[in-house]
């Protein structure tokens, strides 16, 4: 009885050991979509009132961590039943992403200056609507956190069906990648959006004086800095997440200019599936607009 109480213990330690060894090896591949993660949510998380900056943070966390309770049973399901089912829907969520990425930049192009009773029109709209526009935020950045989730948690499987691992296995090194992706990602956003009110604190205590106030200038001085350099970055990000969704899922694109660096062609191909997707919402919107009208 005894022994076989310890064997259980000892398979236990050994499944906890390739669970971590794995675990970090997923995390690793997993970097780089994290970064631009971080750079998208955070660009996503500020723009708002200093006290509504931690509640609106929260509820995206949320809505990030219920969209990897749906995302993982059902990115296993789909694994097990139709593997090439994770392409398509990888493939949509990148046209998702492009257009929104586009999208900022078209908005930032060709912005016309408002004038006159469109400018008191919008005011008067904002102050009616703030909760709706905050919720309206909310919900984009859930939805862009429901794209790059999926393409987290597939990087992860994807690292844990490499090297061959049972079932059990799996399910615990993709769940816990995921775990470790929306914690770490949005506590630092945290962290970024807070850099402000931190500042204020050190401020404070020092009485605006020696290391401590001018860390708390630097700090102060600096959010709004890092917050326009994280709408840049952001923005890029949603790009070249699409595009390597394009080049990497798309059997069409994998060997198409081969002397470009992978940067350039997902560069490129962002860019190109984001203007489509644009082209065809515009269209689209033009199309309902008519409809309705008749």
């Amino acid at each position: 009885m005894a022994s076989g109480f310890f064997a259980i213990l000892d398979d236990i330690a050994a499944l906890m050991d390739d669970v971590a060894v794995t675990s970090k090896i997923a995390t690793q591949k997993t970097a780089g979509i994290l970064g631009d993660d971080l750079a998208v949510n955070a660009e996503k998380a500020t723009g708002f009132l200093s006290s509504r900056e931690i509640p609106v943070l929260w509820a995206i966390t949320k809505g990030s961590f219920i969209n990897k309770l749906i995302i993982l049973p059902v990115v296993f399901l789909l694994n097990w039943l139709y593997a090439p089912a994770i392409n398509y829907v990888l493939i949509l969520g990148g046209f998702y992403l492009a257009f929104e990425g586009v999208e900022k930049i078209i908005e930032f192009l060709f912005h016309r200056e408002k004038k006159g009773h469109e400018v008191i029109e919008e005011i008067v709209e904002d102050e009616k609507s703030s909760e709706e526009i905050e919720k309206e935020k909310v919900k984009s950045a859930i939805t862009t956190d429901f794209i790059l989730s999926i393409e987290i948690v597939i990087i992860a499987l994807g690292t844990v069906l490499e090297e061959s691992h049972p079932f059990i296995t799996q399910i615990l090194v993709t769940s816990l990648v995921a775990f470790i992706a929306t914690v770490g990602v949005y506590g630092i956003v945290a962290l970024i959006v807070r850099m402000d009110d931190a500042g204020f604190k050190l401020i404070k205590k020092s009485n605006d004086k020696g290391f401590f106030g001018r860390l708390g200038h630097l700090l102060v001085k600096a959010l709004p800095i890092v917050i326009k350099i994280l709408g840049v970055v952001g923005t890029i990000a949603l790009i070249m997440v699409a595009g390597g969704i394009f080049l990497h899922r798309v059997e069409f694109f994998h060997g198409i200019l081969p002397t470009w660096p992978d940067v350039l062609k997902e560069l490129t191909l962002g860019v190109a599936g984001g203007l489509a997707a644009v082209a065809v919402f515009t269209l689209g919107k033009g199309i309902y607009s008519l409809a309705i009208k008749k």
